[in-house]
């Protein structure tokens, strides 16, 4: 996407091939996006240049405590099998690549020493401003991500390369590096960036969002269910993860992309430009229930031989050793509290967009409404808000939607979602629906503050009364903020609130 150094590249050359290196940190378990990075290393590597690939646990490490010390090792090994089997599964020969451990040679005493001379040059906001995209932003930060990118700029000159290549995301990092660096007496280097695959939710695909991403391992059978949750708006190619997945990654391996389709709608379709895609889509000629089938197909091809090599005893228990499962909650007594306790993370909650609002034909109280969450098709609710909201209040706005509840026929008619709404504790009872922050997409996750990793349950089982007990503390605050246990709820782009019902009820 972006080059830095274009000169100095060219100049190199002239003379010799290009030494190029390519760093992760070794947090938590590398997805699909990592593919973009993997096809740019392939070409690297056909151009005849030299390159690393720097597995940075200590940078995980200082990245907020991402991975925990006692699990750095185990965590690297799992990178280092996990790269290499996606580069085998595109075709890259691993002999022609160096892997290098951070710790092998960041805890010498000279590179120890470099990183004190740096911090002594550095000041706390460029530190801060460097790490910005990258290290993880908490409200009390701490110095171990404000030296993160001092070791970066300085690996570098260690690992005695001309170039890094990262995401874009790295862009402050990459300009701190060539900003400081000389002043060590070092070379300024050259930057090589990538574009950053959005996720499947809109936003930036991330390792800490379990909506957003596929995991390099996940089942045929998740792939499925995750691609058709993923948010796809007919004829909209904006932040668009299918989209993005097919023009960074499948392309640049494959050198086309066949959208599969019944023959009633035009049969199958190669295409051998990406833009011939895109603007198909734009018309909506390719449907995003297609495009979705489509890139089910394609990726599972690419990730059928990672599965295959991550099914022997060996690298199981390397898994489950890297990546503890957390403890099932304490069973208690019939005395004390239920056996399990219930989270919010359960609930599917999602942006919806309403596309039509119409008077149930059997019930003067209940809306039928057409909301889309993402989905290839909008899903049908029932909600009872005639003599509360006007019909054209709602029609076009964007909502809260319940998704994971299991469906029930209201008067002959099957909801399939319950809209969210605040409600005034008094009388005469007053109703108001739950606002997503401006600028939100159909299909965004929205989730409780501190309750963000969680994978939503795929059905509420009635009998459990998963959102009974948890709609017992929703709450909406002075500031007319949805929220359970006084923690807001919450999209990418900010707080879920209300018009003006201040401590009323959801």
């Amino acid at each position: 996407q972006e080059v830095l150094g274009e000169d100095k590249l060219m100049a190199i050359l002239k003379e010799r091939e290009l030494k190029i290196y390519w760093g992760t940190a070794t947090t938590g378990k590398p997805h699909v996006a990592y593919f973009v990075p993997m096809s740019k290393i392939a070409d690297f590597l056909k151009a005849g240049c030299e390159v690393t690939i720097l597995f940075a646990d200590l940078h995980a490490y200082l990245d907020n405590m991402k991975a925990p010390w006692e699990l750095l090792e185990l965590r690297t090994r799992y990178y280092e099998s996990m790269i290499k089997a996606m580069l085998e599964s595109i075709g890259v020969p691993l002999e022609k690549l160096k892997f290098v451990r951070g710790t092998d040679y960041q805890l010498s005493k000279e590179y120890t020493l470099d990183v004190y001379r740096l911090s002594s040059a550095v000041t706390q906001h460029d530190a801060k401003k460097a790490g910005a995209e990258v290290v993880k932003q908490v409200e009390h930060p701490l110095l171990s991500g404000l030296l993160y990118p001092s070791l970066q700029a300085l690996d570098e000159e260690y690992l005695k390369a001309d170039a890094q290549f990262g995401g874009v995301d790295q862009r402050k990092i990459f300009t701190f590096a060539e900003k400081y660096l000389p002043s060590l007496g070092y070379a300024k280097r050259i930057h090589l960036m990538n574009p950053m695959v959005p996720g499947l939710t809109g936003s930036k695909m991330s390792s800490s969002e379990e909506d957003s991403k596929i995991d390099l391992l996940d089942r045929k059978e998740d792939v499925k269910k995750k691609l058709r949750k993923a948010f796809c708006e007919p004829g909209n190619v904006e932040n668009n993860g299918i989209l993005s997945f097919i023009k960074h990654v499948l392309f640049p391996l494959k050198s086309e992309f066949v959208v599969l389709r019944e023959e009633k709608w035009g049969g199958n379709k190669t295409y051998t430009a990406y833009e011939g895609l895109e603007k198909d889509f734009a018309e909506q000629v390719v449907h995003p229930g297609d495009l979705k089938n489509s890139v089910e197909v394609a990726l599972n091809k690419l990730l059928d031989p990672i599965r295959e090599k991550f099914n022997s005893p060996e690298l199981k228990k390397l898994t489950e050793a890297a990546y503890p499962k957390a403890k099932p909650a304490e069973k208690h007594t019939k005395n004390s509290e239920p056996e399990s306790t219930v989270v919010p993370s359960q609930l599917d909650m999602r942006v919806g967009r309403v596309i039509s609002v119409e008077k149930h034909p059997d019930a003067d109280s209940l809306y039928v409404e057409q909301i889309d969450v993402g989905e290839p098709e909008p899903r049908t609710v029932v909600s009872g808000l005639v003599q509360f909201v006007p019909r054209e209040q709602l029609q076009d706005r964007l909502v809260v939607l319940l998704c994971n509840m299991k469906p029930k026929a209201m008067r002959g008619v099957e909801s399939k979602g319950m809209v969210l709404c605040a409600s005034s504790l008094g009388e005469p009872r007053q109703v108001e629906l739950l606002d997503p922050p401006a600028g939100c997409c159909a299909g965004e996750r929205v989730y409780v503050e501190g309750y963000e990793d969680g994978d939503p349950e795929d059905e509420l089982k009635p009998k459990k009364k998963v959102f009974e007990k948890l709609q017992a503390d929703f709450r909406v605050s002075e500031d007319c903020v949805a929220q359970w246990k006084q923690r807001n709820f919450l999209t990418k782009l900010g707080t879920v609130s209300c018009k003006s019902l201040k401590g009323g009820s959801i």
